[in-house]
């Protein structure tokens, strides 16, 4: 990505805009929650078993425009999608999935009614967060939400900035004082809870604690972090712009929610599987069955009890975790080539042991990176 400002002035202009109208109030009223885009260079696909992780926010993301409404009432629009979403900040919220033991995931026809926009679930799900962990919410908000264009369900985490900016506006709306770590938990309970996903926190632990330069890295057992910068020479990218690094972004043009693909789940129960079948093979039975528990030695005595799917996500993770711990090493030197090679495996792993992604995407980068 450019190192280009966003949100520009005149975006900001023009949402600020848009609210004043829909709310009959001055633009000067009008807050405007920043949620960026989160990339993951190494660590993908293991927050959710208690893994290590890396990741960067980029200069593109979503931009929620708002005021308090004056009442319990919240009216959103939003750039991308049509119609408006309304609802009560004291209604009382259903979770929207609930998850089965054969893990697929139930629709609760009742909250949010069929009647409603699907793209305002995660202002419901922000709202039920907040609520079930002991929130009084009594100020509604007028809102409007966009996001980067064609950015929008393109493997950036749009979900979880939609959710931390739905977050944002109610608390700051209700003058509520959050931390970024209590924000984290909030939004894994829209994802968890509310939508039925099995995704770990990365993606909002990415968005909230980030810093501009940095990778930021965290263990999603401990939910430690910190901010590893890289060498002086890389940062001052003017000064010697062949030491510099660029990243870039290479969409197949796949657009997939989550909340509509039953596939993510399984994967995650699969792992879990597979945690379950390696401490009960070492004696450890009462411990609670990720992958984070399963010590490396535990897991290359035992693997081959695995079945081959179950093979595959425990290789994927227990790999993934390494790459982590020398991209780390890699990024912190400024070795910019092992780093990268680093997500070149990272990115097959993906593909060949947790079998998500696109092997004609990659190949097309591998090709293009070559020339």
């Amino acid at each position: 990505m450019g190192a280009m400002s966003w949100p520009t002035q005149d975006e900001l202009h023009e949402i600020r805009k848009i609210v004043s109208e829909m709310a009959g109030k001055g633009t000067a009223d009008v807050r405007v929650v920043v949620s960026p885009y989160r990339i993951c260079p190494l660590g993908a696909h293991v927050d959710h078993q208690g893994g290590i992780v890396s990741a960067m926010t980029i200069n593109k993301g979503i931009l929620l425009g708002f005021v308090p409404s004056g009442s319990t009432e919240v009216a959103l629009r939003s750039g991308q999608f049509k119609g408006e979403v309304r609802f009560r900040v004291n209604e009382n919220h259903k979770p929207r999935q609930t998850i089965s033991k054969g893990e697929e995931i139930n629709a609760d026809k009742s909250s949010p009614s069929p009647d409603e926009f699907e793209w305002g679930i995660y202002a419901r799900g922000a709202l039920y967060a907040l609520q079930s962990r002991g929130n009084h919410l009594a100020q509604g908000i007028i809102g409007y939400i966009c996001g980067s264009e064609g950015l929008d369900s393109s493997g950036l985490s749009s979900s979880a900035a939609v959710g931390i900016a739905y977050l944002l506006a109610l608390e700051t709306a209700n003058g509520l004082t959050v931390s970024p770590r209590e924000n984290i938990e909030y939004d894994r309970v829209i994802e968890n809870e509310y939508l039925g996903l099995r995704n770990g926190i990365l993606d909002q632990s990415a968005i909230l604690l980030s810093s501009q330069g940095c990778l930021t890295y965290m263990n999603c057992k401990t939910t430690e972090h910190k901010l590893i910068r890289p060498p002086k020479f890389l940062e001052d990218q003017e000064a010697e712009p062949q030491k510099g690094y660029k990243i870039l972004l290479a969409f197949s043009g796949l657009r997939q929610a989550l909340t509509n693909n039953p596939g993510y789940n399984s994967r995650v129960a699969e792992c879990q599987e597979a945690a379950k079948v390696l401490l009960n093979a070492s004696g450890n039975k009462e411990v609670e069955p990720f992958l984070c528990n399963v010590k490396p030695e535990v897991y290359e005595a035992h693997k081959f009890k695995l079945e081959p799917n179950l093979a595959k996500r425990a290789e994927h993770y227990f790999s993934e975790n390494m790459r982590v711990r020398k991209g780390l090493e890699a990024w912190a030197s400024g070795d910019l080539r092992a780093f990268g090679e680093l997500m070149t495996a990272s990115g097959l792993s993906s593909i060949k042991n947790y079998e998500c992604g696109t092997s004609y995407t990659f190949c097309f980068l591998v090709a293009l990176l070559c020339l």
